[in-house]
């Protein structure tokens, strides 16, 4: 008995089951991990402190995020278009996955059209005032949105811009009822931006233009370029929270590609983004601006990250989309 138990054969087996055995608990453990962090990406928190940009968090913050997944409280709207000024009217209609999309709309005497603002990921409708109130100086009408899950909306999920499409492509209905003959553009930022393309190729929305700031060019991108900001392996961690969000949110995450979207984009575009931004990089944006096919302009803001560029190149962001618009037709 003890013989065959210290025989080499016998010791190579009990070797290779514990190997194997550790191999698979391993692989559990980290579809566990994933999973979870996949539920915390994909649904805000009903309360807590919002987990800092990856690239500053500590060594104890970043193992907490990799077992746990981030931190977002559900976005909430703190200020009105009251609060410049602006007169408005709260509209409601149906949205993606049975939610009620909230958004406001600011009415403009002899308007040239209306633009139609989208928010980025964890924000609401609130963040796009000062964007409305310049628009507003320039005769457009706007039709500010909450995506479902965000601010005044119902809901509490989100995936990133796929299932946010069926938002934008609500708006545009209601933005064309409101524009009448005249022209509609769809302005959307960062998730709102990959949602504005999404629509436009999965779901046939027809815009006479759009302006878009830092969309990623694929899902697994970006979610691989979040765990590289922690020093964290981009594979397999990336490739596991995007199967697994998709799973929880109930898409492919895999097929999630702006870059894709691009190619059945015909109307006039204006793409913005920032040279140092730390979650998309130029040659994402260069991608999507060379699939997309019609009139495009592309314009890299030197020494700008993840940003608001109202905010922080004012007067470049003014002349760069005053030049834009001018060139929509009635």
């Amino acid at each position: 008995m003890l013989k065959r138990l210290f025989s080499p054969v016998g010791f190579r087996r009990r070797i290779f089951t514990i190997v194997v055995g550790l191999g698979l608990l391993s692989l559990l453990a980290v579809n566990f991990i994933a999973y979870r962090h996949a539920g915390a990406f994909g649904r805000y928190a009903p309360a807590g402190v919002t987990t800092p940009p990856p690239e500053k968090l500590s060594l104890g913050g970043k193992i907490n995020v990799l077992v746990n997944g981030v931190t977002l409280p559900r976005p909430e709207n703190h200020r009105t278009p009251k609060d410049l000024g602006l007169e408005f009217e709260t509209r409601r209609f149906p949205g993606a996955r049975g939610a009620t999309v909230a958004a406001w709309f600011i009415p403009c005497a002899d308007a040239r059209g209306v633009v139609a603002l989208f928010h980025g990921y964890g924000g609401s409708k609130d963040s796009l005032l000062d964007l409305a109130a310049q628009f507003r100086e320039w005769r457009w009408a706007t039709l500010l949105v909450d995506f479902h899950g965000n601010g005044d909306s119902s809901g509490n999920d989100v995936s990133v811009g796929w299932h946010e499409a069926e938002d934008v492509a609500a708006a545009l209905s209601a933005a064309r009822s409101f524009a009448g003959k005249r022209p509609v553009i769809l302005y959307g930022s960062s998730m709102g931006a990959v949602a504005v393309l999404r629509a436009v190729h999965a779901l046939g929305a027809k815009p006479d233009a759009l302006i878009l700031e830092c969309p990623f060019d694929r899902l697994i991108t970006t979610v691989g370029r979040r765990f590289s900001a922690m020093n964290l392996p981009e594979f397999p961690l990336a490739q596991l929270l995007v199967f697994w969000g998709g799973v929880r949110q109930s898409f492919d995450g895999f097929q999630h590609n702006p870059v894709e979207y691009a190619r059945s984009v015909t109307c006039p575009v204006l793409l913005l983004h920032g040279e140092l931004d730390p979650r998309v990089s130029v040659g994402e944006v260069r991608s999507i601006f060379d699939q997309l096919a019609g009139p495009k302009r592309l314009e890299i803001f030197p020494g700008v990250g993840h940003e608001s560029y109202l905010a922080v190149r004012r007067e470049d962001w003014r002349r760069l989309v005053v030049e834009f618009v001018a060139g929509i037709s009635p």
